[in-house]
């Protein structure tokens, strides 16, 4: 594996393996038989028991022995891989199951807080433990508070490990690897995702980041190709050569903006932290279900926020390029045999990592699936009629909420009269016409299109543009099904109109 790499120029950071101890020791010997100085070898792995509870309901083998192996790869790592932290602070997995950024700094702060305690408690010093601590931070599209979260989490880690009486300054060092989220990424519009993790690996650079892996724009629907490897590698290499990132150590500092910024996510995220300290710690605030129930609401709020589109994601619930079609490019999932190693069964809440787009895919999905199986596809056909403004504005805003499930859309110039449009949308077979006018003409345009639509094809679905809340009943009776608008959660609207079609169950 490492074969022509240059082990001493580059770090090395290992995030699965069945057993992180004969690992070491393996990759030790793996070290020495390339001729390379294992002591001057720098790098990672991805111990962290806490985040195996959580993500799995329960400890591997014991809650104590999990805990213990921290010891051994501690004494291990000091003999044999001076220059490797052995123990990781997965800060990311609670970003990217959708919790704020509060909530994974203060999580994260909470897990390192009871790695250091429970290893002093056994003995070692705290220069001992927090030398071998490295935080995995992932960062998201929100720039400026990205920046600040990881310069919290300096300033609140140094003053965490100060408690503990370190013999060494040094060791009060925060070591952070950022890796771009996985939670705003979309499988539709991907290159978009190329924007995403290039502001997002600026935050990190800014934010203080040791280490900073961006992660290909494709990786959430196919093996990553050498053109996508090529250019997340070459997006750092282009901040660190061209924009010199590396050469300032703290280019936040002075900005009026990010430092109170920072130390609000300090404030904020110090009384969470004292909060899961005092439920006793990490582990029993988890086996409490307090940290769960935290990110999982958090996460059913910010999913909420998408499918309402109060949160933009760019080519899924907005502009979508509705003659993309991804279905095809999606490599199927290979089984991982280590997902299958004998573990306890899960006793306690879990946090779930997933992606906010996957509702909107799962329906764009729907959509090519159906057309496959050689069904029409959906066809959406707006009738608009009166106000040039109004049914322009209108009509864009139907393209885009129809385009969200991957619907045919057809957009026409205006029609004179009510009759002319009902014509025009029979003799295109559509399944759902869209009336884009202006309020005060819904109250006579409205009802006079339902009813002829309704009679020609009763199964037909007719839908406003907009929502006239004094006259909603009264088109309802004349045969409106639904009201777009803006404050509608679109991915449940949508929801309902693939269930109507026969699209989705």
């Amino acid at each position: 594996m490492l074969k022509g790499i240059d082990v001493v120029k580059n770090s090395l950071h290992f995030n699965s393996s069945r057993s992180y101890i004969r690992f070491v020791a393996g990759l030790k010997e793996g070290l020495t038989a390339m001729g390379s100085d294992a002591t001057k070898v720098k790098g990672s792995i991805d111990f962290d028991p806490i985040s195996y509870l959580l993500l799995k309901g329960n400890f591997h083998y014991s809650q104590e022995e999990d805990l213990l192996e921290a010891i051994e790869l501690i004494d291990l790592a000091e003999k044999e891989l001076p220059g490797f932290r052995v123990i990781t602070v997965n800060g990311q997995y609670f970003h990217n199951s959708g919790s704020t950024l509060v909530q994974e700094l203060a999580f994260a702060l909470a897990s390192g807080t009871e790695y250091l305690a429970f290893l002093t408690g056994k003995g070692l010093s705290v220069d001992q433990a927090a030398s071998r601590i490295v935080f995995a931070f992932a960062t998201g599209s929100n720039y400026f508070p990205e920046i600040a979260k990881l310069r919290a989490a300096r300033m609140l880690w140094a003053r965490i490990v100060e408690q503990f009486k370190p013999v060494s300054p040094e060791s009060a060092r925060m070591s952070i690897h950022v890796t771009t989220a996985n939670w705003n990424k979309t499988i539709y519009d991907p290159f978009v995702n190329l924007l995403r993790t290039t502001t997002e690996a600026m935050s990190a650079a800014i934010g203080g980041a040791d280490l900073i892996t961006v992660l290909p724009f494709d990786l959430d629907y196919r093996e990553p190709d050498d053109f996508s490897l090529r250019i997340a590698r070459n997006q750092q290499i282009i901040l660190k050569e061209e924009s010199s990132l590396e050469k300032v150590v703290d280019p936040a500092a002075g900005s009026y903006y990010i430092e109170s910024l920072t130390a609000a996510f300090a404030d904020a995220a110090w009384k969470l932290f004292l909060a899961v300290e005092d439920k006793g710690g990490m582990i029993a605030a988890i086996k409490a279900g307090f940290v769960q129930d935290l990110v999982n609401e958090s996460a059913k709020q910010r999913v909420a926020e998408i499918a309402s589109r109060k949160t933009i994601v760019l080519g899924t619930n907005q502009h979508p390029n509705t003659g993309e079609a991804m279905l095809e490019k999606i490599q199927a999932e290979v089984e991982d045999e280590d997902d299958e190693l004998p573990g306890l069964p899960p006793k306690y809440k879990t946090i779930e990592v997933f992606r906010g787009a996957d509702g909107f895919e799962d329906l764009r999905l729907a959509t090519e699936i159906w057309e496959n199986e050689g069904n029409k596809r959906p066809h959406v056909f707006l009738l608009t009629i009166g106000n040039l403004a109004m049914r322009k504005a209108r009509a864009g805003f139907s393209t885009s909420f129809f385009g969200c499930a991957g619907y045919k859309v057809t957009d026409n110039a205006g029609f004179e009269t009510v009759e002319d449009g009902v014509k025009a949308a029979l003799e295109a077979e559509a399944d759902i016409v869209v009336i884009c006018s202006s309020d005060e003409e819904y109250a006579t345009l409205a009802p006079a299109a339902a009813s002829q639509l309704k009679t020609a094809r009763y199964e037909i679905q007719v839908v406003v543009a907009g929502y006239p809340k004094e006259i909603v009943e009264t088109l309802k009776a004349a045969g409106v099904d639904e009201f777009i608008h803006a404050r509608a959660n679109v991915l449940d609207t949508l929801y309902v109109f693939q269930q109507k079609l026969g699209v989705m169950l």
